[in-house]
């Protein structure tokens, strides 16, 4: 079995160190909490940047727009933020 590491602490406790060399998990290193690397960390940030430049005024707004930019975002630029990767 082989497991992505992270560096995230919980993926770096002892308990789990010792459990992967007990069970023999081949571990392959990842850069630590690299959102970067994970393209809907760049799709929620892409979704943020377009309601915050709208500017809602209460949480019925915000959702509203939330929804309403979130069906803007075009499916070719979540495939190419993936195609990047």
């Amino acid at each position: 079995m082989r497991l992505q590491m992270d560096n995230d602490p919980k993926h770096t406790s002892k308990v789990v160190a010792k459990w992967l060399k007990d069970n023999k998990v081949k571990v392959l290193e990842w850069q630590s909490q690299s959102p970067d690397l994970n393209p809907i960390e760049n799709v929620w940030a892409e979704l943020k940047k377009r309601v915050r430049a709208r500017r809602p005024t209460n949480l019925t707004q915000l959702h509203q727009l939330c929804q309403e930019e979130w069906t803007k975002i075009h499916p070719t630029y979540c495939g190419k933020l993936v195609e990047g990767y």
